[in-house]
């Protein structure tokens, strides 16, 4: 059986590994200290490098191995930051395969033992090349008793010994090693280096894909050189051709950024609505929930940086659509509707994330945050209740942003504005308004009959109405005698509900004789007189005598006949509109 030859196929990541200090991208400061380093025979004993994945720190101990070891392609050559690539030394370390360099995952190899190795073959010279390397990855998972073990000779290794080592989480790694390392910080790479490294392997590979393509692939893998390149080899695959931002989007299970602007301006008018039916119709063309979420917040942070610094939305990740949208939301949002909406999409991220159904959870939190996309912040409250009276009433719904006000029913007015307080620390504290001041407004009985109408309690209204008979009125003080059919409650009753309304105790009592009449016993007589006075009009006589079946069912005075037939009244056509007005036209 024969077995074919031939090349095999390499993935991207591995294909297009940086090989020099050239080829790093987005490193120039751990280059260029290294680089200065080599040429001044300045080389540290252990370097220590650190980042997150994909930035480039196994890669760069691989090339700090090679130019230690290099001899150059006439064997002659020193340590060099431009490994030749062609030598023993490189071919072997670059193929992983050197005697002299040695690879430890300490993810798998954590224990003494494991370390006991390496102390005991550092006294021998290397076999072949200039420099015995360790270089052992994700140290950060060695056990204490390991790091112990190490630190003497880490501390003083012999000459022809070099450790490097790379973590992710260089919290975890104890202070007593990191003190006896070189250490370099591996940046997230931005992501116009990015795009630039992409789009320079897609031509090198005799692809096509599209700039916003490219742009979705460097927003996904968030810095990591490794993942991008990764996605690049699946969006190349996955497009056959030239690949779109479409494809890519499918790929990666993400939502239009376009229709996540949408959907995250429809939250922000508080159209739970047309949300809901956005976020329905992103999951129906293959959206992830948690996803969306995810980009709702991502734009909540892109929006609220580009409110503090606008040139943030120079990002070339962007379209020059999302960043015109991004600037008028940046403009026209405050901070407090920002800061509200990114703590509420955290929540909703967990909740989503623990949920039996992502798409409930997702429509739940939607919901939640068109609800309060317009309620008013504790500082705008403040000021309500400082301006005065009219500005405390109850708070309701606020109208969309951009859209027409909300008309709210007319609701009770406070006596008077509570002082506020505020405190050192940013804390207000509203405080009782004296009684004397709270009372004022109440100098007669109509005004406490007229409040209980504006806090529309219907009940308490006819009972005071047609079973209170009042003796003696004073501000904060009602004495009265009662109807026979009245409430045996309709005392402590009214004093319960004028002291929650105006914030001061009242004193309601019951007395037994004095009343005058109700408020209904004086409306009744006021009609009953106007009646017998339009009954003796001769005018009103003449109809009687037309139509003795007739009668009286209601009388008005001129001003108000006048008042009722304004508001019966049509509307005046407007000129201004050079139309004639048609009153069966449809709007």
């Amino acid at each position: 059986m024969t077995e074919t030859t031939g090349t095999r196929y390499q993935v991207l990541a591995r294909k297009y590994r940086p090989e020099t200090f050239a080829d790093l991208v987005g490193q120039d400061a751990m280059v260029r200290t290294l680089k200065n380093a080599f040429a001044a025979d300045r080389i540290a004993q252990a370097f220590i490098m650190t980042g997150i994945r994909g930035t480039g720190k196994t890669t760069t101990a691989r090339i700090i191995a090679k130019g230690m070891n290099c001899i150059g392609p006439d064997g002659l050559g020193g340590p060099t930051t431009e490994p030749c690539g062609k030598c023993e030394h490189c071919v072997a370390i670059m193929e992983g395969r050197h005697v002299d360099v040695m690879e430890m995952d300490a993810a798998s190899r954590t224990g003494v033992g494991d370390i006991r190795e390496i102390i005991e073959s550092v006294h021998y010279r290397a076999a072949s090349a200039r420099y015995k390397i360790y270089i052992i990855d994700e140290v950060h998972m060695l056990s204490t008793n390991a790091f112990n073990a190490l630190l003497k000779t880490l501390e003083e290794p012999p000459a022809h010994v070099k450790f490097i080592f790379a973590t992710t989480e260089i919290r975890k790694v104890p202070v007593t090693v990191l003190s006896r390392c070189q250490r370099f910080d591996l940046r997230r790479i931005e992501p116009e280096v990015m795009m630039a490294l992409l789009r320079k392997i897609a031509a090198a590979e005799g692809a096509g894909i599209t700039d916003d393509a490219l742009a979705l692939i460097t927003r996904a893998a968030e810095g990591s050189a490794r993942d991008a390149t990764s996605l690049l080899d699946q969006a190349i695959s996955h497009g056959a051709g030239e690949t779109t931002a479409g494809q890519v989007r499918a790929m990666l299970g993400l939502a239009d950024r376009g229709r996540v602007l949408d959907l995250f301006d429809l939250i922000l008018k508080g159209d739970a609505a047309g949300a809901l039916t956005e976020l329905g119709a992103q999951y129906a063309g293959g959206a992830d929930p948690m996803a969306v979420l995810r980009d709702l917040a991502e734009i909540t942070h892109w929006v609220s940086v580009i409110k503090i610094t606008p040139e943030a939305a120079d990002d070339p990740t962007v379209s020059p659509d999302e960043r015109t949208r991004g600037q008028a939301m940046a403009a026209a949002l405050p901070m407090r509707v920002l800061s509200r909406m990114w703590q509420m999409l955290l929540k909703s991220l967990e909740e989503t994330a623990a949920a039996p159904n992502a798409m409930m959870a997702a429509e739940m939190a939607v919901i939640r945050m068109t609800h309060v996309a317009d309620l008013p912040d504790p500082e705008s409250l403040i000021r309500r209740m400082a301006e005065g009276p009219g500005a405390a009433a109850p708070v309701g719904r606020g109208p969309a942003p951009g859209g027409p006000p909300t008309h709210a029913a007319p609701r009770a007015e406070v006596a008077s504005a509570p002082s506020v307080t505020v405190t050192a620390t940013g804390a207000a504290t509203a405080l009782a308004p004296a009684p004397e001041v709270a009372l004022a407004r109440y100098a007669s009985f109509p005004a406490v009959v007229e409040l209980i109408r504006a806090n529309r309690d219907v009940k308490l209204l006819l009972e005071v109405e047609n079973h209170l008979r009042l003796v003696h009125y004073a501000p904060g003080r009602i004495e009265f005698e009662p109807t026979p059919d009245a409430p045996r409650d309709l005392a402590a009753t009214l004093a319960q509900r004028l002291q929650s309304w105006t914030g001061v105790r009242w004193g309601v009592s019951v007395v037994s004789g004095g009343g005058a009449p109700t408020v209904a016993e004086e409306r009744d007589a006021k009609n009953l007189a106007a009646r017998e006075k339009a009954r003796d009009n001769p005018l009103v006589q003449a109809v009687f005598a037309a139509f003795p079946d007739a009668r009286i069912v209601d009388v008005r005075t001129p001003a108000e006949a006048r008042a009722a037939a304004g508001v019966a009244a049509l509307p005046a056509a407007d000129d201004d509109t050079g139309a004639d007005w048609d009153p069966f036209e449809e709007e």
